[in-house]
Protein backbone atom coordinates (compact mmCIF):
# COMPACT_ATOMS: atom_id res chain seq x y z
CA UNK A 1 0.00 0.00 0.00
CA UNK A 2 1.14 3.71 -0.64
CA UNK A 3 1.13 5.65 2.73
CA UNK A 4 0.45 9.02 2.90
CA UNK A 5 2.93 10.60 1.53
CA UNK A 6 3.22 7.76 -1.06
CA UNK A 7 -0.10 8.74 -2.28
CA UNK A 8 -0.46 12.41 -2.18
CA UNK A 9 2.71 12.41 -4.64
CA UNK A 10 0.54 10.14 -6.83
CA UNK A 11 -2.47 12.40 -6.39
CA UNK A 12 -0.42 15.31 -7.76
CA UNK A 13 1.55 13.23 -10.65
CA UNK A 14 -1.63 12.11 -11.93
CA UNK A 15 -3.78 15.26 -11.41
CA UNK A 16 -6.33 14.05 -9.44
CA UNK A 17 -5.73 16.44 -6.89
CA UNK A 18 -3.43 19.53 -7.14
CA UNK A 19 -4.16 21.27 -10.53
CA UNK A 20 -6.70 19.50 -12.09
CA UNK A 21 -8.28 19.71 -15.93
CA UNK A 22 -11.61 20.63 -14.50
CA UNK A 23 -11.82 24.36 -15.85
CA UNK A 24 -12.38 27.07 -13.45
CA UNK A 25 -15.01 28.24 -16.29
CA UNK A 26 -17.01 25.27 -15.98
CA UNK A 27 -16.95 25.06 -12.08
CA UNK A 28 -18.30 28.66 -12.17
CA UNK A 29 -20.97 27.49 -14.40
CA UNK A 30 -22.33 24.64 -12.25
CA UNK A 31 -22.19 26.81 -9.22
CA UNK A 32 -24.65 29.21 -10.97
CA UNK A 33 -27.02 26.58 -12.60
CA UNK A 34 -26.72 25.66 -8.59
CA UNK A 35 -27.55 28.45 -7.08
CA UNK A 36 -30.80 28.54 -9.35
CA UNK A 37 -31.71 25.11 -8.67
CA UNK A 38 -31.60 23.86 -12.33
CA UNK A 39 -31.66 19.88 -12.04
CA UNK A 40 -28.69 19.38 -14.26
CA UNK A 41 -26.51 20.30 -11.43
CA UNK A 42 -29.16 19.55 -8.63
CA UNK A 43 -28.19 15.62 -9.76
CA UNK A 44 -30.62 14.49 -6.95
CA UNK A 45 -30.13 16.98 -4.52
CA UNK A 46 -32.80 18.66 -3.04
CA UNK A 47 -31.20 22.04 -1.19
CA UNK A 48 -32.69 22.85 2.28
CA UNK A 49 -32.20 26.37 1.97
CA UNK A 50 -31.30 29.29 -1.12
CA UNK A 51 -27.51 29.04 -1.84
CA UNK A 52 -25.83 32.05 -3.82
CA UNK A 53 -22.92 31.47 -6.28
CA UNK A 54 -20.31 33.64 -3.74
CA UNK A 55 -21.39 30.86 -0.51
CA UNK A 56 -21.14 27.94 -3.01
CA UNK A 57 -18.04 28.90 -3.95
CA UNK A 58 -16.87 29.54 -0.08
CA UNK A 59 -18.37 25.71 0.46
CA UNK A 60 -16.14 24.68 -2.53
CA UNK A 61 -13.46 26.61 -1.27
CA UNK A 62 -13.58 25.18 2.19
CA UNK A 63 -14.33 21.28 0.74
CA UNK A 64 -12.03 20.77 -2.15
CA UNK A 65 -9.47 23.78 -2.07
CA UNK A 66 -10.91 25.58 -5.25
CA UNK A 67 -9.67 29.62 -5.01
CA UNK A 68 -12.37 31.34 -3.26
CA UNK A 69 -11.59 34.56 -5.16
CA UNK A 70 -14.86 35.48 -7.46
CA UNK A 71 -12.61 37.26 -9.82
CA UNK A 72 -10.95 34.18 -10.71
CA UNK A 73 -12.65 33.15 -13.66
CA UNK A 74 -10.46 31.33 -16.07
CA UNK A 75 -8.01 28.82 -16.02
CA UNK A 76 -7.61 25.74 -14.33
CA UNK A 77 -9.12 24.19 -10.97
CA UNK A 78 -6.83 23.39 -8.13
CA UNK A 79 -7.98 20.31 -5.46
CA UNK A 80 -6.05 20.26 -2.53
CA UNK A 81 -4.45 16.78 -1.98
CA UNK A 82 -4.61 16.84 2.02
CA UNK A 83 -8.87 17.45 1.72
CA UNK A 84 -8.79 14.07 -0.66
CA UNK A 85 -6.86 12.44 1.51
CA UNK A 86 -9.13 13.31 5.21
CA UNK A 87 -11.74 11.99 2.58
CA UNK A 88 -10.27 8.92 1.42
CA UNK A 89 -9.52 8.36 5.42
CA UNK A 90 -13.67 9.06 6.05
CA UNK A 91 -14.32 7.06 3.32
CA UNK A 92 -12.12 4.03 4.44
CA UNK A 93 -13.66 4.25 7.57
CA UNK A 94 -17.47 4.51 6.17
CA UNK A 95 -16.30 0.66 3.90
CA UNK A 96 -15.19 -0.52 7.68
CA UNK A 97 -18.32 0.38 8.84
CA UNK A 98 -20.72 -1.26 6.70
CA UNK A 99 -18.25 -4.43 6.33
CA UNK A 100 -18.51 -4.86 10.01
CA UNK A 101 -22.31 -4.42 10.32
CA UNK A 102 -22.54 -6.64 7.40
CA UNK A 103 -25.13 -4.57 5.56
CA UNK A 104 -25.97 -4.89 1.73
CA UNK A 105 -24.43 -2.83 -0.22
CA UNK A 106 -24.70 -0.45 -3.72
CA UNK A 107 -22.29 0.14 -5.63
CA UNK A 108 -23.33 2.42 -8.93
CA UNK A 109 -21.63 5.09 -11.05
CA UNK A 110 -21.56 7.66 -13.76
CA UNK A 111 -18.62 7.80 -14.71
CA UNK A 112 -17.89 3.78 -15.91
CA UNK A 113 -15.18 4.48 -17.97
CA UNK A 114 -12.90 6.07 -15.50
CA UNK A 115 -14.22 4.60 -12.25
CA UNK A 116 -15.56 1.41 -13.15
CA UNK A 117 -12.64 -0.34 -12.23
CA UNK A 118 -11.91 1.45 -8.91
CA UNK A 119 -15.89 0.74 -7.52
CA UNK A 120 -15.50 -2.96 -8.71
CA UNK A 121 -12.79 -3.72 -6.86
CA UNK A 122 -14.32 -2.26 -3.27
CA UNK A 123 -17.49 -4.53 -4.52
CA UNK A 124 -14.86 -7.34 -4.34
CA UNK A 125 -13.45 -6.70 -1.38
CA UNK A 126 -16.62 -6.13 0.32
CA UNK A 127 -18.18 -9.08 -1.02
CA UNK A 128 -15.42 -11.61 0.17
CA UNK A 129 -15.74 -10.02 3.76
CA UNK A 130 -19.53 -11.11 4.00
CA UNK A 131 -21.43 -8.30 2.32
CA UNK A 132 -24.76 -8.37 0.18
CA UNK A 133 -23.68 -6.72 -2.89
CA UNK A 134 -27.31 -5.35 -3.83
CA UNK A 135 -28.10 -5.48 -8.07
CA UNK A 136 -31.59 -4.78 -8.09
CA UNK A 137 -33.65 -3.38 -11.23
CA UNK A 138 -30.93 -5.11 -13.57
CA UNK A 139 -31.79 -4.94 -17.13
CA UNK A 140 -34.76 -2.11 -16.52
CA UNK A 141 -35.52 0.87 -18.34
CA UNK A 142 -34.99 4.63 -17.44
CA UNK A 143 -35.70 7.80 -19.49
CA UNK A 144 -32.70 10.51 -18.87
CA UNK A 145 -32.08 13.54 -19.81
CA UNK A 146 -29.59 14.29 -22.08
CA UNK A 147 -27.54 16.89 -24.47
CA UNK A 148 -29.43 15.16 -27.22
CA UNK A 149 -32.59 15.04 -25.96
CA UNK A 150 -34.76 12.43 -23.99
CA UNK A 151 -32.79 8.66 -24.40
CA UNK A 152 -34.12 5.61 -22.93
CA UNK A 153 -31.32 3.63 -20.92
CA UNK A 154 -30.92 0.25 -19.64
CA UNK A 155 -29.51 -0.62 -15.87
CA UNK A 156 -27.11 -3.27 -16.00
CA UNK A 157 -24.35 -4.28 -13.84
CA UNK A 158 -20.83 -5.02 -14.27
CA UNK A 159 -18.80 -7.04 -10.97
CA UNK A 160 -21.23 -5.49 -9.23
CA UNK A 161 -21.22 -1.57 -10.15
CA UNK A 162 -24.47 -0.32 -11.21
CA UNK A 163 -24.24 1.64 -14.66
CA UNK A 164 -26.72 2.62 -17.69
CA UNK A 165 -26.00 2.02 -21.43
CA UNK A 166 -28.19 3.35 -24.03
CA UNK A 167 -29.10 0.25 -25.63
CA UNK A 168 -27.79 0.76 -29.20
CA UNK A 169 -25.02 0.76 -27.83
CA UNK A 170 -24.41 -2.28 -26.22
CA UNK A 171 -21.02 -2.36 -25.29
CA UNK A 172 -19.58 -1.23 -28.71
CA UNK A 173 -16.22 -0.20 -28.95
CA UNK A 174 -15.02 -1.49 -25.48
CA UNK A 175 -17.26 0.96 -23.89
CA UNK A 176 -18.11 0.16 -20.08
CA UNK A 177 -21.81 2.12 -20.22
CA UNK A 178 -22.40 5.52 -20.36
CA UNK A 179 -21.68 9.43 -18.59
CA UNK A 180 -24.55 10.47 -16.56
CA UNK A 181 -25.18 12.91 -13.41
CA UNK A 182 -29.09 11.94 -13.58
CA UNK A 183 -30.47 10.05 -10.28
CA UNK A 184 -32.91 8.41 -12.20
CA UNK A 185 -31.10 5.25 -11.90
CA UNK A 186 -30.55 4.85 -8.57
CA UNK A 187 -33.94 5.98 -7.91
CA UNK A 188 -35.05 3.19 -10.04
CA UNK A 189 -32.55 0.70 -8.22
CA UNK A 190 -33.50 1.44 -5.06
CA UNK A 191 -37.48 1.17 -5.53
CA UNK A 192 -37.00 -2.08 -7.03
CA UNK A 193 -35.60 -3.45 -3.96
CA UNK A 194 -38.17 -1.96 -2.11
CA UNK A 195 -41.00 -3.57 -4.33
CA UNK A 196 -39.39 -6.86 -4.42
CA UNK A 197 -39.08 -6.87 -0.53
CA UNK A 198 -35.55 -7.95 -0.80
CA UNK A 199 -32.86 -6.12 1.46
CA UNK A 200 -32.54 -2.46 1.07
CA UNK A 201 -28.73 -1.01 1.18
CA UNK A 202 -26.82 -0.38 4.81
CA UNK A 203 -24.81 1.61 2.49
CA UNK A 204 -24.72 3.11 -1.26
CA UNK A 205 -21.28 4.10 -2.60
CA UNK A 206 -21.03 6.11 -6.15
CA UNK A 207 -20.98 9.41 -7.72
CA UNK A 208 -22.82 11.86 -9.55
CA UNK A 209 -26.49 11.01 -8.81
CA UNK A 210 -26.19 7.90 -7.44
CA UNK A 211 -24.48 9.17 -4.37
CA UNK A 212 -26.59 12.48 -4.18
CA UNK A 213 -29.88 10.26 -4.98
CA UNK A 214 -29.40 7.58 -2.47
CA UNK A 215 -28.15 10.37 0.26
CA UNK A 216 -31.52 12.11 -0.55
CA UNK A 217 -34.21 9.35 0.27
CA UNK A 218 -32.45 8.88 2.94
CA UNK A 219 -29.43 5.84 3.05
CA UNK A 220 -26.09 6.42 4.05
CA UNK A 221 -24.31 7.42 0.93
CA UNK A 222 -20.53 7.86 0.01
CA UNK A 223 -18.55 8.75 -2.76
CA UNK A 224 -16.18 10.29 -5.74
CA UNK A 225 -16.68 14.23 -6.92
CA UNK A 226 -14.76 16.86 -8.81
CA UNK A 227 -14.67 20.70 -7.93
CA UNK A 228 -17.55 21.68 -10.52
CA UNK A 229 -20.21 19.32 -8.93
CA UNK A 230 -20.97 21.39 -6.22
CA UNK A 231 -24.56 19.00 -5.38
CA UNK A 232 -22.48 15.99 -3.67
CA UNK A 233 -20.70 18.53 -1.33
CA UNK A 234 -23.67 20.55 -0.83
CA UNK A 235 -25.50 17.31 0.44
CA UNK A 236 -22.47 17.02 2.44
CA UNK A 237 -22.69 19.97 4.22
CA UNK A 238 -26.30 19.48 4.91
CA UNK A 239 -25.58 15.93 6.16
CA UNK A 240 -27.54 14.21 3.26
CA UNK A 241 -24.24 12.96 2.06
CA UNK A 242 -22.09 11.07 4.43
CA UNK A 243 -18.83 11.84 2.72
CA UNK A 244 -17.70 13.60 -0.48
CA UNK A 245 -14.05 12.85 -1.99
CA UNK A 246 -13.01 15.86 -3.95
CA UNK A 247 -10.67 14.80 -6.69
CA UNK A 248 -10.74 14.60 -10.81
CA UNK A 249 -13.15 11.87 -11.73
CA UNK A 250 -12.13 11.90 -14.79
CA UNK A 251 -8.46 10.92 -15.62
CA UNK A 252 -7.18 7.54 -16.66
CA UNK A 253 -8.80 3.99 -14.52
CA UNK A 254 -5.36 2.98 -13.79
CA UNK A 255 -4.93 6.50 -11.73
CA UNK A 256 -7.58 5.42 -9.25
CA UNK A 257 -5.94 1.80 -8.36
CA UNK A 258 -3.31 3.35 -6.01
CA UNK A 259 -6.68 4.89 -4.14
CA UNK A 260 -8.10 1.56 -4.06
CA UNK A 261 -5.32 -0.22 -2.44
CA UNK A 262 -5.35 2.28 -0.20
CA UNK A 263 -8.75 2.60 1.06
CA UNK A 264 -8.60 -1.26 1.46
CA UNK A 265 -5.81 -0.86 3.44
CA UNK A 266 -7.56 1.50 6.00
CA UNK A 267 -10.75 -0.05 5.93
CA UNK A 268 -8.64 -3.59 6.82
CA UNK A 269 -9.80 -5.53 3.58
CA UNK A 270 -7.76 -7.03 1.43
CA UNK A 271 -8.25 -7.04 -2.30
Amino acid sequence: MLDTGALRAHLLAARLAGEVATAREDSLRNYRLFAARDPRALIGIDPERSWGQRELLGLMADRCGVSADPLHTSGQDVIDPERTLAALDAFALAIAGAVRRGVPVLFGTGHPRQLLGFYAALADAVSAAGCEILTPAQGRCVDILTRFGLRTHHLDYVRGVALVREPASGRRGGEPGAHSHSPLPVRLALAAAAESGGPLPGLVVGDHGWVCGAGQLGFEAIGLADSDDPAPFVGEAQGTVSVVVPLDDAVRSGHYRPLTRYVLKRACLSQ
